[in-house]
């Protein structure tokens, strides 16, 4: 997927991510797309590769369960904070999915032990975000994504969202 995406140019010379849900990993390259690194992410706790409409506005409210997923498909990234004024890079701003540092959790979500875990399914428990280790974040994520635009590929994890719909979809659904 990274080898199709630089070679085809279309990441624009920016630097790229590929989040493959399947795994729960995320690949990061520079722009000339070396790989920088990859590492474990805890992703959206619903399966599926939309985002629900709507769903970037019920972040305050509460996303329904049934709505928490990562979308797939390509994104336009842009480094950003959150509504706290911490450091994240935005996937989708509409949708409310961003790159982050695992943070804080009810210790019943045992969201760092999840993270840790080498089964993928063990993974799904954030409202839709890609969450990474603080470490892999401040060493990856913000040296490259976190300074400047780039791009992010989803890619999906069910048959529907291979099928993609719009330009979204298009670069990850053909990487399949």
């Amino acid at each position: 997927m990274a080898e199709q995406a630089f070679a085809s140019g279309d990441t624009a010379g920016k630097p790229f991510a590929v989040v493959d849900k399947k795994q729960a990993r995320i690949y990061v390259f520079e722009a000339d797309g070396r790989m920088v690194g990859s590492a474990s992410s805890l992703l959206g706790l619903a399966r599926g590769d939309a985002s629900a409409p709507g769903v970037g506005t019920k972040v305050s409210t509460g996303i329904p369960l049934a709505e928490r997923t990562t979308p797939a498909g390509r994104f336009d990234s842009e480094p950003g904070h959150n509504i706290k004024g911490e450091a994240i890079v935005w996937v989708d701003y509409g949708a409310a999915v961003a790159i982050h540092r695992l943070r804080p959790a009810p210790a019943e979500q045992r969201r760092p032990e999840r993270l840790a875990s080498a089964n993928p399914d063990d993974k799904r428990i954030s409202l839709g975000c890609i969450v990474v280790a603080p470490a892999f974040y401040d060493g990856v994520i913000a040296p490259t994504l976190g300074r400047q635009r780039g791009v992010v590929y989803v890619l999906p994890e069910t048959e529907a969202g291979m099928a993609g719909a719009g330009r979204n979809q298009t670069v990850a659904a053909q990487s399949l």
